[in-house]
């Protein structure tokens, strides 16, 4: 029998945290509960988590920094829970490493299907993660996960990557959104397209020579988004 995924849940909420030991046990998951930033960055010097679940607002480290001190030393996948509904504080924790954004009171149901479909997409990116695609003017490093544009070197969030690793497999195909999402972030997304939204724009200003006129990531209005990597 497999060891159960380790889970680290982070918030400044004894109820919230309370909630989700108790759920995501029952479901047999490994779980180590902080109830700051610091405390959960002291936690993964000695233990591995599979999965991070973290609030937004903390004193201190907050989710945003929390996200930010993970990347720089893992690709472990990131839901943050968070009361705010505006598109701009989603923005800044994708944009700082998230992989995903469940806002405060959630669903629980919903949170572990979020959970189940990351979890399940380790093993594909780690089968993955032995060679390098190189399509027109992009080179897309599975084992480094880097990407060159033009000979220029990227910095992209583990969403980011993922999003245009699955384009890359896509090519001058008009991909519709439900696709797109149900793809990068699992089937239980395809109703959420401000995430898609979010990391387009995200997306476009890192890697189009002009945004405002897209040359690679290009839309197709009321369908979805078809990828052209350049000659």
């Amino acid at each position: 029998m497999p060891d159960p995924s380790h889970i680290l849940v982070v918030d400044d909420e004894p109820q919230i945290t309370r909630v989700l030991r108790t759920s995501l046990s029952s479901q047999g998951y490994d779980i180590r509960v902080a109830n700051s930033g610091e405390m959960a960055l002291e936690i993964m010097k000695d233990w591995s988590p599979n999965l991070i679940i973290t609030d937004l607002s903390m004193p201190s480290v907050d989710g945003v920094q929390l996200c930010r001190a993970v990347r720089a030393v893992s690709q472990v996948p990131i839901i943050v829970l968070s009361v705010r509904d505006k598109e701009q504080q989603k923005v800044e924790a994708l944009d700082a490493g998230a992989d995903d954004y469940v806002t405060k009171p959630f669903n629980m149901n919903e949170l572990l299907a979020r959970v189940r479909a990351h979890l399940r997409r380790l093993p594909k990116l780690e089968e993955e993660a032995r060679e390098a695609v190189e399509i027109g003017d992009f080179r897309i490093d599975l084992a480094t996960r880097t990407v060159t544009v033009a000979g220029k070197e990227l910095k992209l969030t583990p969403k980011e990557f993922d999003l245009l690793l699955f384009f890359a497999s896509h090519p001058h195909r008009v991909i519709p959104h439900r696709t797109i999402l149900a793809s990068v972030w699992g089937a239980n997304s395809t109703e959420q397209p401000e995430y898609l939204r979010v990391f387009m724009g995200q997306l476009r200003k890192k890697l189009e020579p002009n945004p405002a006129s897209p040359r690679y990531l290009l839309t197709e209005r009321w369908v979805g988004y078809r990828f052209e990597p350049g000659d």
